[in-house]
């Protein structure tokens, strides 16, 4: 959540018009994130997140909102969003698709512990189950597809033993078969920063623009690399089995996705060294932006490529 594009009081207090939220007392531009321009908003009835999308087509956007708006109605801590008078999410605000959102409480980046691990692990089982009955279909924006075209983007930018790197880890996920595993809508981006707490509770999960539908257990390994490793790529024995063990009490892993595990953990890994090389070597302007350091997931993905625990070892 950066800002790209900005928003004025008078422009804004308008626009909230169209809502049954108040009059506007202030706004605040966010700098965490990277692709969308996010404000904090007050008004004289409630706080709010609001959102301009600077790179989602407008017609992909209904499936987020209404996605977010699924998993609110299940009882998941997500920011449900705000309808205008015409009962529609999307508007348009400073030339761009728009939304207002439930602001929820709690604070993101506290540390990784294995207790709250497990918390993640249970509470992003239960956001695959009540997916399974959202209707909506959407392919993850950040799939094979995507990783092949920003890999060609960002090769001639890294040095030759990254490109070597690079190369054969496309070519190996070529080979991975993901027909057999369970699939379903994922969050594909529950990092530390989309995670809210509130105490030793989670107080919200935010973020959800990367959302679509791929195996399951790209979002477990997703979630995995971020909550579970240690500085220089490795894996923590204690909060992986955290993890993993509250997410299987919920929803048991198959023995396709055991198999796959290795292999999972690779591709989440390189599709972020890829979405981060392209942040970092094709940046766009904006008035606050957030460039995360690439380095930190390619070496993940090298420690990825060496040992991996096997999934949900030590637990029922």
């Amino acid at each position: 959540m950066s800002v790209f594009t900005p928003v004025t009081a008078e422009a804004l207090s308008d626009w909230l018009r169209r809502y049954a939220v108040g009059r506007l007392a202030h706004v605040q531009g966010i700098s965490a994130g990277v692709q969308n321009s996010n404000f904090f908003v007050t008004t004289t009835l409630g706080r709010y997140v609001l959102t301009l999308f600077e790179t989602i087509p407008r017609a992909e956007l209904p499936f987020y909102l209404h996605l977010m708006a699924h998993l609110a109605r299940h009882g998941l801590p997500v920011p449900a969003p705000i309808a205008d008078q015409d009962n529609e999410y999307l508007g348009t605000l400073s030339g761009k698709p728009a939304v207002l959102v439930m602001r929820l409480t709690g604070q993101a980046d506290l540390p990784a512990t294995p207790a709250r691990c497990e918390r993640v692990g249970a509470m992003l089982a239960g956001l695959h189950l009540a997916g399974l009955s959202y209707g909506r279909r959407q392919d993850n924006p950040r799939g094979a597809a995507w990783r092949s075209a920003t890999a060609a983007q960002v090769r001639p930018f890294l040095p030759g033993d990254e490109q070597a790197l690079l190369d054969a880890e496309l070519a190996f996920q070529v080979r991975v078969p993901t027909d057999a595993l369970p699939q379903g809508v994922i969050h594909a981006d529950l990092f530390r920063d989309n995670v809210l707490w509130d105490g030793e509770h989670i107080g919200g999960v935010i973020d959800f623009y990367f959302a679509g539908c791929d195996a399951l257990l790209f979002d477990v390994a997703v979630t995995v690399n971020d909550w579970c490793a240690l500085p220089g790529g490795a894996l923590d024995e204690a909060r992986c089995r955290a993890l993993l063990g509250a997410y299987h009490a919920e929803r048991p892993f198959t023995d396709e996705e055991r198999a796959a595990w290795p292999a999972m953990l690779r591709a989440a890994a390189l599709r972020f060294w890829l979405s981060r090389a392209a942040d970092f070597h094709l940046p766009r302007a904006g008035e606050m932006v957030l460039v995360k350091d690439p380095d930190e997931y390619r070496d993940i993905l090298r420690q990825r490529t060496r040992n991996v625990p096997p999934l949900v070892a030590g637990s029922p």
